[in-house]
């Protein structure tokens, strides 16, 4: 019977755990002028932080939500700078959110891939990837 238990116990320790989805939330900030974006993995925003190149516009793209929602993956990205603040992610536009305009973030799931870095590195594309759409108004 002792033996079952560690054959037992050997497949469990064996068993592959995922990771629990991340929850991202935004919100305006900087008199509504900035997104700030919360509840990213620290181990993930300290790597990508570290990197030289910027690579948050790959990771968590703005963009304008058009009036036909079909067209939405088309659009162009939103310009403007990321920075890393504490654990808060903020992203100031090149040219200010436009008032009663629609925009969305788009963040991409990684739990279930190879790694986000897969996905930073050009090795895995949007399409093979899970991605959850955030929309907000100015």
């Amino acid at each position: 019977m002792k033996k079952y238990a560690w054959i037992l116990l050997l497949f469990c320790c064996g068993c592959k755990h995922e990771a629990p989805a991340t929850l991202v939330h935004i919100s305006l900030t900087n008199n509504s002028q900035s997104l700030k974006i919360t509840g990213i993995d620290p181990v993930i925003m300290n790597d990508i932080n570290r990197d030289t190149a910027n690579r948050w516009q790959s990771l968590f793209a703005i963009f304008r939500l058009p009036v036909d929602t079909d067209m939405k993956d088309y659009q162009p990205i939103q310009p403007g700078h990321y920075q890393l603040k504490d654990s808060v992610l903020v992203f100031t536009p090149d040219t200010p959110f436009v008032k009663q305009q629609t925009y969305f973030v788009r963040y991409y799931n990684y739990v279930g891939n190879k790694s986000i870095w897969d996905y930073v590195q050009g090795k895995t594309t949007k399409g093979q990837l899970h991605y959850t759409d955030l929309i907000f108004k100015q």
